[in-house]
């Protein structure tokens, strides 16, 4: 494809992208206003608006925290504040810039693991767009479809080493490139070393069978790209937290400790399910067909050809055994899909292609022509069924977070210790630089002490009261383990004082009374 062409269609995918995340964004407002279907958006928009007004990292303004998972994109946000820009255009507008992305690296990748495949670079890159999960993570006001881009952005480079170079400095330079976009990757999210532990081993092994000083080359180029693009995100961590990671790898880890318990198999079908909701079934003939196909050439670029299924297994394995947390649709194996998506749509194009041949039987045929009309027709259908998920997921957090949220700036003064489970809305709307708030992050994001505590309630309630919390913000089903459903059972001193009564279950705010409730 020519440079023209190759743009033409970059635009396209472009104009796909702010089509859908606009209608997912006019379907959660014409339902309940406009908001994020996650309380966690509201964190990363609360370190935005930080980073921005005062040049701190941090959630409450004057205490730096490293309760960011994606500096990356705390840093994007952050120029919307700069810019004076209304935050959720900016967010839409960067989940669709994201959603461009998946599709034009999801397009290139497709064209250089298949480049006799006619088409493969144009319908891998419309499954990538028009995918629902990706859809609602663009609009989502997180950085999963930031990271699943770049996890694009990482394979394809990596793909270089299917041609190597025979000058030295154009594989330093190629390495480089990989190094960089690898640490754009873990500043995006930490789980991003795994694929590049994947994709530098698979491309050593493929240029390493070629010329061993080439296979050197690029990993100079490697190591010195992403150490010194690397070297501004390990230091703001260090200086925040003493670790290479943000408070909330830990953390997230140890708030699903029993979910560990249920065993492997269990977590893992968990994570599949919420995955399995969409087009990306129809794929999977086409998938079985692709690898087929790619095993074919030289044994040494094998695990290289296979990187895109090897990157979406390994993912989805990785949180089956630390994080087994399949709510909120999958969105933490979410950038599992892409990668999936280019495989399975060139392996069904391989499908189609095997059809079209007028010597397979009638019956070939018309099985052929079916899987190839259901996965054209079930894409769009899926990314109309999911904004309407997407405007519940949104109308939830509306009417239980958000709303509580505006209570508390409202009737508690911000120098009364509130602890919280759930600290985005309140960080955003009841917490501002010229008027923060004292708070206590029962989850451990921006209170990293109370991690160790969390399958401990009788310490937990001992590092309240030594710290003096007044009030207590959580949701009936958040912490059940600590008074069993009730907070009034602690001594009788927690006393219900507003109930957001949304479709979660209402958020709960209560006061502690040292008299006891009234």
């Amino acid at each position: 494809m020519t440079l023209t062409a190759s743009r033409r269609r970059d635009l396209i995918f472009f104009i796909l992208a702010a089509i859908l995340v606009t209608v997912y964004a006019l379907a959660a407002h014409f339902r309940a206003g406009l908001g994020f279907p996650l309380d966690d958006s509201w964190i990363h928009q609360t370190y935005g608006r930080n980073l921005a007004l005062t040049g701190e990292w941090s959630f409450t303004p004057g205490i730096p925290s490293a309760g960011s998972t994606s500096p990356l994109y705390t840093v994007l946000l952050a120029g919307g504040y700069v810019l004076r820009l209304p935050y959720m255009l900016w967010a839409m507008t960067l989940g669709a810039v994201f959603l461009t992305l998946g599709g034009m690296w999801g397009a290139r990748t497709a064209e250089r693991l298949f480049p006799d495949l006619r088409g493969v670079g144009w319908w891998a890159g419309l499954a990538v767009v028009f995918a629902w999960h990706d859809i609602w993570a663009a609009a989502s006001g997180m950085e999963t479809m930031l990271f699943g881009a770049l996890c694009l952005g990482v394979i394809h480079q990596a793909l270089q080493g299917l041609a190597p170079y025979a000058a030295m400095g154009k594989q330093v330079q190629e390495g480089a490139s990989f190094g960089l976009l690898s640490a754009l990757l873990i500043a995006a999210r930490p789980e991003g070393a795994l694929l590049i532990a994947l994709a530098g081993t698979a491309v050593l092994i493929a240029t390493f069978g070629v010329d061993r000083r080439l296979a050197g080359a690029w990993l100079v180029g490697g190591l010195l790209g992403g150490g010194l693009a690397l070297s501004p995100y390990l230091l703001l961590n260090f200086s925040l937290n003493g670790s290479p990671l943000p408070n909330t790898f830990s953390a997230k880890q140890a708030q699903n400790v029993p979910l560990l318990n249920l065993g492997l198999g269990h977590n893992l079908g968990a994570m599949l399910e919420p995955l399995a909701a969409g087009g990306q079934l129809a794929l999977i003939p086409g998938v079985v067909v692709a690898v087929a196909t790619l095993r074919r050439a030289r044994q040494v670029t094998i695990p290289l050809r296979l990187l895109p299924l090897l990157w979406s297994t390994a993912l989805i394995l990785l949180f089956a055994l630390r994080l087994p947390a399949p709510y909120q649709h999958g969105r933490y194996v979410m950038p599992a899909l892409p990668s999936f998506l280019i495989v399975g749509t060139a392996g069904t194009l391989m499908i189609a292609q095997w059809g079209r041949n007028r010597r397979r039987s009638p019956a070939a045929r018309i099985l052929t022509r079916s899987l190839i009309l259901t996965v054209i027709l079930i894409f769009p259908v899926f990314a109309l069924i999911g904004a309407s998920i997407f405007a519940l997921d949104v109308s939830l957090i509306n009417s239980d977070m958000r709303v509580a949220a505006e209570w508390v700036n409202q009737n508690i003064p911000p120098e009364q210790l509130l602890a919280i489970h759930d600290i985005g809305a309140v960080g955003f709307f009841a917490n501002s630089p010229d008027r923060p708030r004292q708070l206590l992050d029962i989850a451990g994001l921006i209170s990293p002490e109370v991690i160790p505590l969390f399958h401990d309630p009788p310490a937990m309630l001992s590092l309240m009261r030594q710290r003096e919390v007044r009030w207590l913000m959580v949701l009936p089903t958040q912490w059940l383990d600590l008074w069993n459903g009730q907070p009034e059972v602690w001594g009788g001193n927690f006393c219900l004082r507003f109930d957001a009564g949304g479709g979660m279950g209402g958020m709960r705010v209560y006061q502690f009374q040292t008299t006891g409730c009234p």
